[in-house]
């Protein structure tokens, strides 16, 4: 009966909880944009007051950037820390925009009411809605349903630069028994979803040399070595017919997925036709006897992003150029160790470099994979409340991409995240015109409601 108290307030109360957010929607924090340096500060001080008026000792914290917000309240139960972030990407070009993007409003489409302004959907209509939990909670029983820490961050749209440093000097303020992330979406826009699994990333750029200087192919063309040529031959091979990456151990630490994911991927019953003919393409590509959705979310890849060398103007120019470049990355899956892999290609590649030519490498970077313990009893609870609220089973899904915050998390402080969103794929994140459904905003705030109460208990 006390959830049910305090579905009923979230319920009563969605006209303040919209009010809010509009408020917090109309300050133009853009992080990436010295100019709008004050405003950043003023939407962390904005989510400071907010949360004291909660009850949580909150402060906005200093760092060489944009201020981290801090909270700490409740106690008793388990620990949580919830992550988001109050920055928002530019608006740019603002003559699509319909409307002004810092004057947020609720339109009618034909999918159904929306939150329309920029940030509405990433992050801070999103983030909105584990404090309003919050709110619900305090108001009707006093007390929040257990400890939670709370860390906003205000670099998250201009590459975190402030991030590891802050996390690694707080870290015994911050480690907590598990992290929450709202910054995701709904499994293609309907069905709710819990992220466990990450890949990682590794990338490296790399120039082969031969010749001192350009030559006359008429001159040098069939006796001297052409950089060209050699790269694309050794690129050609880096997979085999059957899709596999061919750097020697690549696969050693890439574990298969549990029977009890796959078997809850297969239920999600994707529609890869869809997906790729979206953008124009009909047949998966990759490795044989894998799934579509494996492949995007938990089998590792190898990919040439750009390659360049030679004339590449207008007209023609007959040249053997000097030098060829190209720049591959690699996602990374399981206990893959972007150390281990970058490596290993260079010595793929340079094991096959002929005479007259030499490897110069440049950007090395890489980070890895992020796979969550989903046998810790707090993902079932999640997944079990979800289901709940929105009346279609939750499952535990994969990203493709990489999401560093996660992954900080569980290397720096060491505890496993639950990555939970209420986006959908029309929202026009990061694009002119983003929204945020009503109704994710609605059943996200009564979604981490159920979730607080199932964890708690």
């Amino acid at each position: 009966m006390s959830l049910d108290a305090v579905l009923s307030r979230i319920d009563e109360t969605l006209p303040e909880a919209l009010d809010r957010l509009f408020s917090l929607l109309r300050i133009p924090s853009i992080s990436t944009d010295p100019a709008f340096r004050g405003d950043c500060a003023k939407a962390a001080d904005w989510l400071v007051e907010d949360l004291k008026s909660l009850g949580f000792e909150a402060s906005a914290r200093a760092t060489p950037g944009h201020p981290m917000v801090v909270a700490h309240g409740g106690e008793g139960g388990p620990h949580l820390l919830f992550y988001g972030h109050y920055d928002v990407q530019p608006v740019d070009p603002l003559d699509l925009w319909h409307r002004d993007p810092f004057d947020p409003a609720i339109e009618d489409t034909p999918k159904g009411k929306v939150i329309r302004a920029r940030g509405s959907s990433d992050d801070k209509g999103q983030l909105m809605t584990f404090i309003e939990a919050c709110r619900a909670w305090k108001t009707v029983h006093g007390t929040l349903p257990c400890r939670l820490t709370i860390l906003l961050e205000g670099e998250e749209e201009s590459g975190s630069p402030s991030l590891v440093p802050f996390l690694k000097d707080n870290s015994d303020e911050l480690s907590a028994g598990l992290a929450l992330i709202c910054d995701t979406g709904l499994f293609e826009s309907a069905r709710p979803a819990i992220t466990t699994m990450l890949r990682g990333l590794a990338r490296i750029e790399f120039t082969i040399r031969a010749a001192s200087r350009d030559l006359h192919s008429g001159m040098y063309g069939g006796l001297a070595r052409n950089p060209i040529h050699v790269l694309t031959r050794i690129l050609g091979g880096l997979h085999d017919d059957h899709g596999r990456v061919q750097v020697p151990g690549f696969y050693d630490d890439v574990d298969e997925l549990p029977e009890v994911i796959r078997s809850q991927w297969q239920s999600l019953a994707f529609d890869h036709g869809t997906f790729l003919g979206d953008v124009g393409l009909s047949v998966p590509a990759g490795e044989d006897g894998r799934t579509p959705l494996e492949m995007i979310w938990s089998r590792p890849t190898a990919e040439v992003n750009g390659i360049w060398g030679g004339y590449t103007g207008a007209g023609f120019k007959t040249v053997l150029p000097a030098e060829a470049h190209a720049k591959v990355s690699f996602r990374l899956v399981s206990r893959q160790d972007p150390d281990k892999i970058l490596p290993a290609f260079r010595g793929w590649i340079e094991t096959q470099l002929p005479a007259d030519c030499e490897l110069v490498w440049t950007d090395p970077d890489g980070s890895p994979a992020s796979v969550m313990e989903i046998d810790n009893p707090a993902f079932e609870a999640a997944r079990a409340a979800l289901s709940e609220e929105w009346g279609s089973p939750a499952a535990f899904v994969g990203a493709g991409g990489s999401i560093p915050i996660a992954g900080y998390f569980k290397s720096i402080l060491g505890m496993d995240a639950m990555l939970i969103g209420f986006g959908k794929d029309d929202d026009q994140i990061h694009s002119p015109n983003e929204k945020y459904d009503l109704s994710s905003f609605h059943h996200g705030i009564r979604s981490w409601a159920r979730i607080l109460d199932r964890i708690a208990k």
